[in-house]
């Protein structure tokens, strides 16, 4: 049996939106039929004050870090343990990156090292949400607060999740999604800033940045009678293509992570017990006070070579499993920011000896069943 990591998983309505942009509507530009109901649909479903739909996760990320006016040589804190589009974006705006560690229970920023890192040129702070399980929303919110600083969640991987009532993506002052291929809700490529504050001024500056520094959104209003070049600005519309695409994903938001769910609770039922063997520290868990979306499941080991193994030995029977980030501190480029191996040890530690399980929205119980028994099988051996 082969068992990719992950699958791309179709509702059955995308080519039928897709034709409809082709045939019908005949505008496969941006902010087109398709953007604008993708956009009402997360703004009514998450109860967001505005939604812009963007080419990519990145894109609404460099988008977030230019709204809150950054000056070059401000901070924003960050968690190494993270894709580089998070400290790109703050790059991309010249500021500074200050890369902090990880809890080790949900893998997500430690408030306590966030506030070990604030200085005078702090600026915001960005968490993400890590395999869609939220960060410790209320004591980031309280410490943003005591220092005056913004809150841009990454919500890349944490669509639909939960931090107890509210959304995540929604806590923030601004939050972002992704559509990625590897998301649970995916459209290709694809993003979206959302705009938690009741701000005009901030919606009016996002749909100028977005729309290559022009005020053609205020022009499709009738605000004004012609639009032009008014400030910096960039592309960041998405092809209704890929709206349309999305709307038929979107339109199937809980059933997909209903389906999501049961293979997270078989995979937790079937490997509970594997935390008795000493390689092995944890499982991946979901908090009480949390939702998820089940973006993925994974394994914590104790040791480097025994999880290296783990995934080889998987491999031979057809199970793809995998790590996952390279902690930025420790890149090529995070080590010219002058970051060292042994400044974030808890990031380190779980970097080397984390496994992520196949994990897709159309796997089957039989594929499930075989992953858990070579899992168990391999984990005994190496034990």
């Amino acid at each position: 049996m082969k068992i990719p990591f992950n699958k791309e998983y179709y509702t059955g309505k995308e080519k039928e939106y897709l034709n409809d942009v082709i045939e019908k509507r005949k505008h496969t530009m941006g902010d087109g039929y398709y953007t604008k109901q993708v956009s009402r649909l997360l703004e009514e479903k998450f109860s967001v004050n505005k939604v812009f739909m963007t080419t990519s996760g990145t894109h609404a990320l460099e988008m977030s870090v230019k709204l809150i006016n950054i000056n070059p040589g401000d901070e924003i804190i960050i968690p190494s343990y993270t894709f580089p589009s998070t400290a790109n974006a703050v790059l991309k705006n010249k500021a500074v990156p200050i890369f902090a560690d990880i809890k080790p229970d949900n893998l997500n920023i430690d408030p306590k090292d966030i506030r070990k890192k604030i200085t005078k040129r702090t600026k915001a702070i960005i968490p993400i949400h890590y395999a869609g399980i939220a960060a410790d929303m209320e004591e980031i919110k309280r410490i943003a607060k005591e220092y005056n600083l913004y809150i841009i969640e990454d919500a890349a991987q944490a669509v639909n999740s939960k931090y107890r009532d509210q959304y995540l993506g929604t806590i923030g002052n601004l939050g972002c999604f992704s559509f990625h291929s590897t998301k649970n809700y995916i459209s290709g490529e694809g993003g979206a800033l959302l705009i938690n504050e009741e701000d005009e001024s901030l919606i009016k500056k996002a749909a100028v940045f977005r729309e290559k520094g022009t005020n053609r959104l205020s022009f499709l209003k009738g605000e004004v009678d012609k639009y032009s070049w008014v400030e910096e600005g960039s592309s960041y519309l998405p092809s209704d293509l890929l709206m349309a695409f999305l709307y038929a994903q979107l339109e199937k938001m809980d059933e997909i992570k209903f389906k999501r769910k049961k293979i997270f609770e078989k995979y937790k039922e079937g490997l509970n017990n594997i935390i008795s063997y000493r390689c092995i520290d944890k499982i991946c868990r979901v908090p009480e006070d949390r939702q998820s979306n089940y973006n993925s499941f994974y394994i914590i080991f104790n040791e480097n070579n025994v999880r290296d193994k783990a995934i080889e030995l998987l491999k031979k029977v057809g199970i793809t499993a995998t790590f996952h980030y390279i902690p930025l501190h420790i890149s090529e480029m995070g080590k010219k920011m002058g970051y060292k191996k042994g400044d974030l040890p808890v990031t380190e530690r779980i970097a080397e000896n984390i496994v992520r399980l196949p994990f897709y929205t159309q796997m089957t119980e039989s594929k499930i069943n075989y992953v858990i028994k070579n899992v168990k099988n391999i984990i005994k051996e190496l034990n």
